[in-house]
């Protein structure tokens, strides 16, 4: 086992995680309700295929994390979960960064005109339902996840593996779901044909 990399504090780390996860999950609701009217000379809705690549990279760490683990590679599990958390911040930036730059995308909506047409309805077909009941369940769990992530990274970082553990036997699965499921908010055409090969 690694020896501790912070010092235990559990009142401040309480603290530390509950404003922290607060303020994140505010600005997300706040900012997602403001559409910027600015040019910048580039199709914004590359963010979105960022964050489903982002997402995508969450999701091989995270199991990549959980074998290195199983197989006793505690230094490289850590590093595998640091990127992961390093990662999941620069998606947190690229999904604000979209919804002010592009606002609120419709599912189906492949050229972006904010009208799910007849034509778009047909081309995603009943993959629609899917979307709507995985749309649902990713939002409920990407609300409360941030918290537990990172108190199973604070048990992991002051040593105290038990706690940890415990604690990532519900983290790592809801935290796997949610990256996976995030890859279905951007509504570019080629993350519709990636959604519906995730739905299959």
């Amino acid at each position: 086992m690694l020896a501790a990399s912070i010092e235990k504090n559990d009142k401040k780390a309480a603290w530390l995680i509950g404003i922290f996860s607060v303020v994140v999950f505010t600005v997300v609701v706040l900012l997602g309700k403001i559409k910027l009217d600015v040019q910048l000379g580039f199709d914004v809705h590359i963010f979105a295929m960022a964050n489903a690549f982002i997402n995508t990279t969450i999701a091989i760490l995270l199991v990549a994390a959980l074998v290195a683990v199983k197989q006793q590679k505690y230094v490289l599990h850590k590093q595998l979960m640091m990127t992961a958390l390093i990662l999941s911040v620069l998606f947190l930036v690229s999904y604000i960064a979209h919804h002010l730059l592009a606002g609120e995308a419709k599912f189906g909506d492949a050229n972006h005109d904010g009208v799910v047409s007849e034509i778009e309805k047909a081309a995603v077909g009943a993959s629609r339902i899917a979307y709507y009941i995985l749309l649902a369940t990713h939002i409920f769990l990407a609300a409360i996840i941030l918290p537990f992530i990172l108190y199973t990274a604070y048990r992991a970082l002051t040593a105290e593996f038990p706690a940890h553990k415990k604690l990532a036997k519900i983290t790592w699965p809801l935290w796997l779901y949610v990256a996976k499921a995030g890859q279905k908010r951007g509504n570019h055409p080629s993350l519709l044909i990636y959604g519906k090969v995730l739905l299959n």
